[in-house]
């Protein structure tokens, strides 16, 4: 059964939800490292990051993350995580996601930067159809699989 996107909420993310973010990174990110519960929870300490869940009837089904950083004079972002689970992939909720971060950088200013691997091509579009063109390429970026990386950039929106 397919849900309608409007069937997810996006709210600020919450220490009690790092448990469930850890066990989805496990799933989604097996040879890359995946984040802690305890990597989660640091992150949302960090006053300069913006983390947000996407819950269906209650359970957390997707996050994503955001941090600021630079002086305030010139901001710049950085798309730290987004992740989905399997079962509500293909629903637009990384889409939306994605959309509420871009949101939070576009209040403060300044350009987007990611990462993301170079063989995640649905990822891909859904940066470049969100504005973001790859910069670069960074090799053997993620460990310990050693795959690589574009680098992506999205221009401040004016």
């Amino acid at each position: 059964m397919t849900v309608p996107i409007d069937a997810v909420t996006i709210d600020r993310m919450t220490p009690a939800d790092a448990p469930r973010c850890a066990q989805l990174e496990a799933v989604l990110f097996p040879g890359d490292d995946p984040w802690t519960a305890e990597m989660f929870t640091a992150e949302l300490a960090a006053a300069h990051n913006h983390y947000l869940a996407a819950r269906q009837d209650g359970r957390l089904v997707g996050y994503a993350g955001i941090a600021r950083l630079g002086p305030p004079a010139h901001p710049e972002h950085e798309v730290h995580t987004i992740g989905v689970d399997p079962a509500h992939q293909c629903r637009g909720t990384g889409a939306v996601l994605l959309d509420a971060l871009l949101a939070h950088a576009d209040a403060v200013g300044g350009p987007v930067f990611l990462e993301v691997r170079t063989d995640n091509t649905p990822a891909q579009e859904l940066y470049v159809r969100n504005g973001f063109r790859v910069v670069g390429t960074r090799k053997g970026y993620y460990s310990p699989s050693g795959a690589d990386a574009h680098t992506m950039k999205r221009e401040l929106l004016t």
